[in-house]
């Protein structure tokens, strides 16, 4: 058992939140921990030139009272980057961009990374193949973690897109020891959130909060959708959860409307 008391507030930001304005406004909210997340591979090399400059950039926020306490690595466009590719060399290019970024974040001291398991449309009939490929590629970009001093973290996702039930994030905990989960709140439309959450169990080692509609992510503010937010919580007491509070929302939340919303949820 864990005690939801003890999840400090944590969001995920964009590269252009990497500045001293916005770290001293999140600090000025209680967002003492951030998660640097874009899903397109660009701004980490064109905007951020983060290979080269991640120690700054972590300094930068450490300097105004934010720890950079994890990477979400980038999963577009698919037809660049997709884990689960039938092409070998993209599965390749994938392995070594994230694993260039993961040396990165090692260098930098950001213990923590995140990673999808596939792009998207699948048929069905070709998911058994893809999760094969997917798993073969996430194994190599998790022994490139390790190497870095990073634990790598997979995500569930929606729709037709692998993880979106817990027998196949099994399937992949199952095979790469070393990996570990990312669980998102808002992906599962298939399966119920506390049932996934009891299935993976201690392997979470951070979240993505949000709420939906549950019929497609949405990435509201909690309380906003139909989760059931108590059995959710609970879940993760009952599972030992002990990490961050990471909120993961669409544009338009203020920092104090966040904060706010956690001390309703949580404190």
């Amino acid at each position: 058992m864990s005690d939801r008391r003890s999840w400090p507030l944590a969001l995920s930001v964009g590269p252009g939140e990497m500045n001293a304005s916005s770290f001293d406004a999140l600090a000025q909210a209680g967002i003492r921990q951030i998660e640097l997340s874009s899903g397109e591979i660009d701004p980490f090399y064109d905007e951020l030139d983060f290979p080269h400059r991640a120690r700054q950039i972590v300094s930068l926020a450490r300097e105004h009272g934010v720890e950079i306490s994890s990477l979400h690595l980038p999963f577009a466009p698919f037809l660049e980057i997709d884990p689960a590719s039938f092409d070998p060399a993209m599965r390749r290019y994938v392995v070594e961009k994230q694993s260039e970024l993961l040396r990165a974040c090692g260098d930098a001291g950001i213990g923590l990374a995140v990673i999808h398991p596939s792009g998207e449309p699948y048929r069905d009939k070709d998911r058994p193949a893809r999760l094969d490929a997917a798993v073969d590629t996430i194994g190599r970009v998790c022994e490139a973690a390790v190497r870095s001093g990073v634990t790598l973290c997979l995500e569930n996702l929606p729709r037709t897109c692998l993880c979106r039930t817990s027998d196949e994030m099994l399937r992949f905990l199952n095979d790469i020891p070393a990996l570990r989960v990312v669980f998102d709140t808002n992906h599962s439309l298939t399966e119920d959130n506390a049932h996934y959450i009891r299935a993976v169990g201690g392997k979470i080692l951070t979240l993505h909060v949000s709420d939906y509609d549950f019929l497609d992510e949405k990435h509201w503010l909690p309380l906003e959708g139909k989760n059931d937010w108590e059995a959710i919580l609970s879940a993760l007491e009952e599972v030992g959860y002990a990490g961050r509070f990471l909120y993961e929302l669409r544009s338009g939340y203020s920092y104090a409307q966040i904060a706010e919303n956690y001390r309703r949820l949580i404190v």
